[in-house]
């Protein structure tokens, strides 16, 4: 390098320095609104009002009615690195406030415009302070104002045109500024929120209970498919809801994940809940969730990012555990018993004068209207139902089979009007489930078979066999080599006794080939035992009496993910009266 062309090492100019913070702290409007919303929950606000102009890009203004910022103070709060949040290292290591790295105000105020009036319960009036301590701040004056603070933030990047130049449209910083009040709020439901845009209100969030926020803010259909998710370890404990898996998106836009109190983006945690939902929802599905974890402060560093929007756990492994367990326990309650109340009585039948009940199953009429016709026929049949008493009946969610439609579907009667069951589906679920119970208890219990099977196989299946025969062993398929191109099948799981030995066996032979032979039981588990679960299931066409139909579903109600099968499709749904009342026209 030429000499002559060498640059001189010298300190960065303190305006320099916040502008280089900005571009780390600062990226759109919504990360301004973030930082505010930030430093009014750790002022203790009850209300929290956010203005916005242009999408943010124009003005952004937060006010709030928290514990307020001295006089004395107000220009060591554009300062940089400076904070009341912690003092030492200890505190940082501890951290429990959402904003502690004091630059975020004097990064914002180093690429735009900046007001911060605040006043505190013990002064007689508030006081303002404009700009920045490098960009020529104003004296601070008094000012108007309930106790509190109040930021406004005008023309940002102005100081930094080529940083505005990056911004999106007015209505897509808009929408970016709305999600970060709603996880402030999903976070924070003691406290009020409101949004206006171009002086119309885009959001009005009262105080309210946990759930009634959670549910204001998430999808619609979230609220009838949620199961609560409540798991204390008295250091660590997780508490909130998540959807069943019936009602999976297509997109992980309905993901919210708390971490004492502040919204996250943890892989850790984030594989934890897709690791619960791994035998009832597959592919690309998402689920939807809203989690909150609570843990010593110790425990987890915080300050990993300038957003503070990632962390890193002490012991990610104990806390991906817990999680994981947390979330598939709420997915592994069984069907469970219904919550009716009679209505009063009309002089014409009709929906609201039915049965009513809470449940995450959705009615579909798709579904119904395919019954519609049929249930004339089940009129004249007597119903095993009619001769319970309500409280007999309250323990049994799934009600009584009447009949078999298509070979595929068992219809049932239950308290609140119909219940329509995918009786492959169902079985399949129960039947997996065994599997997965005597697996864990080191092997599958094994039929022998009085006559062995052959069968012919090819060379790869017959070098599979041959390779893993201990392995096949444990999952209960027993089978020796007859000839150079045949295998002699001499037992199958108990559980799948009645399926064809053949097929299970070449289709169990090739998952233990793709799935890379001794690794199918550690890492693959649950696809091997679906697999087997597949074949040991009812199938369609296969006629069954009531007693069979009843048996399978008192079966459904004592097993853990009964509602849903191995692929994460509904196994039953539920048609009230009213909704057969709509069908028919009754009441009107």
């Amino acid at each position: 390098m030429d000499a002559t062309l060498r640059r001189a090492i010298r300190p960065l100019a303190d305006a320099l320095i916040s502008q280089i913070a900005a571009g780390e702290v600062v990226e759109r409007p919504a990360s301004v609104v973030k930082e505010l919303l930030e430093n009014s929950l750790d002022a203790g606000a009850t209300q929290i009002d956010v203005r916005l102009d242009a999408g943010g890009i124009k003005r952004i203004v937060v006010a709030d009615n928290g514990a307020g910022i001295p006089r004395d103070e107000l220009m060591l709060a554009l300062a940089r690195h400076a904070t009341s949040k912690i003092a030492s290292l200890e505190e940082l290591e501890g951290v429990e406030s959402l904003g502690f790295r004091g630059e975020a105000l004097a990064a914002i105020a180093s690429v735009s415009g900046v007001a911060i009036t605040s006043r505190t319960a013990d002064s007689p009036s508030a006081f303002c302070v404009r700009g920045g301590p490098h960009e020529g701040a104003t004296a601070i004056e008094p000012a108007a104002g309930p106790v509190g603070t109040r930021i406004e933030v005008s023309d940002l990047f102005h100081k930094t045109p080529a940083r505005r130049k990056f911004l999106r449209s007015e209505a897509t910083e808009l929408a970016h500024c709305l999600t970060q009040v709603e996880r402030a709020a999903a976070a924070h439901s003691s406290v009020a929120f409101t949004v206006t845009h171009q002086g119309r209100t885009m959001l009005a969030l009262p105080a309210q209970a946990p759930r009634e926020r959670a549910l204001r803010l998430m999808p619609d259909e979230f609220s009838a498919a949620r199961r609560e998710v409540e798991q204390d370890a008295g250091a660590l404990r997780v508490h909130g809801w998540a959807s069943a898996p019936t009602a999976s998106r297509a997109r992980a836009d309905a993901q919210y994940f708390f971490v004492n109190g502040r919204y996250v983006r943890d892989k850790v945690l984030t594989h934890a809940v897709r690791a619960a939902y791994a035998d009832v929802l597959h592919g690309a599905s998402q689920p939807m969730y809203c989690l909150y974890l609570t843990i010593d402060p110790k425990r987890v560093d915080v300050n990993v990012h300038p957003t503070k929007t990632e962390v890193r756990f002490r012991d990610s492994s104990s806390v991906h555990q817990f999680v994981m367990h947390a979330v598939q326990a709420s997915l592994a309650q069984p069907v469970q018993p219904l919550h009716w109340q009679e209505a009063p009585q009309a002089s014409a039948p009709t929906a609201e004068h039915a049965y009513r009940l809470t449940s995450e199953h959705q009615t579909s009429f798709g579904v119904a209207q395919t019954v519609a016709n049929y249930l004339a026929l089940l009129a004249e049949r007597p119903a095993p139902f009619s001769g319970d008493t309500k409280e007999e009946s309250a323990d049994l969610p799934l009600g009584f089979a009447v009949a078999q439609l298509s070979g595929i579907y068992i219809l049932a009667q239950n308290e609140r009007g119909l219940i329509i069951v995918d009786m492959h589906a169902a079985h399949e679920r129960i039947v997996y489930e065994k599997l997965k119970r005597q697996l864990d208890q080191r092997q599958i219990p094994q039929q022998r078979l009085l006559i062995p099977q052959v069968f012919t196989a090819s060379a790869v299946e017959i070098a599979t066999a041959s390779e893993h025969g201990e392995l096949l062993e444990q999952l209960g398929i027993d089978v020796s080599l007859a000839s150079p191109t045949q295998i002699a099948l001499r037992g199958v799981p108990a559980l799948l006794s009645q399926s064809d030995g053949a097929e299970l066996t070449r289709d169990v032979l090739r998952d233990v080939r793709d799935y890379g032979g001794t690794r199918v039981l550690t890492e693959h588990r649950n696809e091997l035992l679906s697999t087997l679960a597949c074949h040991g299931a009812v199938r369609a066409n296969r006629r069954l009496t009531i007693e069979e139909m009843n048996a399978l579903l008192r079966e459904m109600e004592s097993t853990e993910r009964a509602d849903q099968c191995n692929h994460g499709r509904p196994t039953w749904v539920q048609l009230a009266i009213g909704d057969l009342d709509k069908l028919f026209l009754r009441g009107r």
